[in-house]
């Protein structure tokens, strides 16, 4: 049996050029970027033409007074951590943060940790879509608001969040806003300045790069504090990675080079096996389906279901999917992000307790094929049905 792998949000398989642009960077033997030397500077040029190549990929200002800057770091949720501690520095005790009931772990678990610190946390709500209430916002600032985050796409629903809007209001007041676009980058047009946002994360294995590598860049004239410590000077000291930057400077180029034609295609094959699931599952659900979503993400409510049964069933079938983000699957609670979305929130038309019980999320690549998507379709109406059947008295 041909497995069907649709849990891209979690890693993307690096696609053949990336792999051998890597293959090719170390078979350069690059010395340590940092080093004065001859071999260090050679090494410390294809770092920094990779890092004004996905820079401006991705809308920031190199060529001013101020630049922007895109520091390298290990992933998203490094950059994630990154932001956050930049601009708390390392005595968090009465700084205030906000953030979105349906943020990233890396994002509500360190706004956790924060707390325990002593800092204090607001989240902003969501509609029953799964969109965050911008107009919360004004009032939860304060004077002492020192960071805004608030996700682009939701990594579970794939429903885009309002962050320009967001953005604006918090720019109005003074307030830096961090976006996480993890699950963006790659998929859809992203422009850094066009959002009006202070600091952004992206991750090179969820767009067919390299794991190991992310990014986070930074507004020009920001003063954030390093999250790690050891050189001088340095944002985040450390030996740079540069065969896997050249790595990720490919995989954004390839992504380019195909943006349009990719994005049309996976929504296009995200729409089928949609449509496949709901006419052959009458109790299944499309959650976030009123509003704009990513292209390649969807999240099914089977009503009636166990998600982890549904899940585990599947695998045994080939098809590898998701209950939720990758980075909380070892709990067996429910989805924090489809809670929010809930009626037992107050939310009026909000998710019930059996879409969210019942809830998979499916997540295509670039090479996803519509073959696939047929099968995979197949194989988890058969697996509903079996499972029901089991239900019966």
């Amino acid at each position: 049996m041909q497995r069907i792998y649709l849990d891209h949000n979690a890693t993307t398989p690096p696609l053949p050029e990336v792999t051998q642009a890597v293959a090719d960077a170390m078979g350069q033997g690059y010395a340590n970027p940092s080093s004065q030397h001859d071999d260090g500077r050679r090494a410390r040029r294809p770092l920094e033409q990779a890092r004004d190549a996905i820079a401006t990929a991705l809308g920031a200002s190199t060529a001013v007074m101020t630049p922007d800057t895109l520091l390298f770091t290990s992933g998203g949720t490094e950059s994630n951590n990154h932001a956050l501690r930049a601009l708390l520095g390392d005595d968090p005790r009465g700084r205030h943060v906000v953030i979105s009931a349906i943020e990233h772990p890396s994002i509500a678990g360190l706004a956790e940790q924060l707390e325990r610190e002593g800092a204090t946390v607001d989240r902003l709500p969501v509609d029953p879509q799964g969109r965050v209430r911008a107009d919360a916002l004004a009032a939860v600032l304060r004077a002492d608001t020192c960071l805004v985050s608030v996700m682009l796409g939701n990594n579970e629903t794939g429903v885009l969040q309002p962050v320009a809007e967001i953005a604006k209001e918090c720019r109005r007041r003074g307030v830096p806003v961090h976006t996480d676009a993890t699950q963006v980058v790659g998929k859809m047009p992203v422009d850094f300045r066009r959002l009006g946002v202070s600091m952004l994360t992206f991750a090179g294995h969820k767009l067919h790069g390299p794991c190991g590598i992310g990014g986070l860049l930074i507004e020009g004239g920001l003063q954030a504090a390093p999250l790690l410590h050891g050189q001088p000077g340095s944002q985040r000291p450390g030996t740079a990675p540069v065969e896997l930057a050249i790595g990720l400077q490919t995989a954004v180029e390839l992504w380019q080079a195909e943006q349009a034609e990719r994005e049309s295609r996976m929504r296009l094959l995200r729409d089928r096996l949609e449509a496949a699931l709901l006419a052959g599952e009458p109790q299944a659900v499309v959650v976030g389906a009123g509003a704009e979503r990513l292209p390649h993400t969807s999240c099914v409510g089977f009503r009636g279901l166990d998600r982890q049964a549904l899940q585990m069933a599947l695998d045994r079938q080939g098809v590898a999917c998701s209950t939720g983000s990758a980075c909380a699957s070892g709990s067996s609670e429910p989805s924090p992000t489809l809670l929010a979305m809930g009626a037992d929130g107050g939310l009026a038309g909000g998710l019930d307790e059996g879409v969210i019980r019942g809830a998979l999320r499916f997540s295509l690549g670039a090479a996803t094929t519509a073959a696939e998507i047929d099968d995979a379709a197949e194989r988890i109406l058969a697996i509903c049905k079996r499972l029901r059947s089991r239900q019966e008295p």
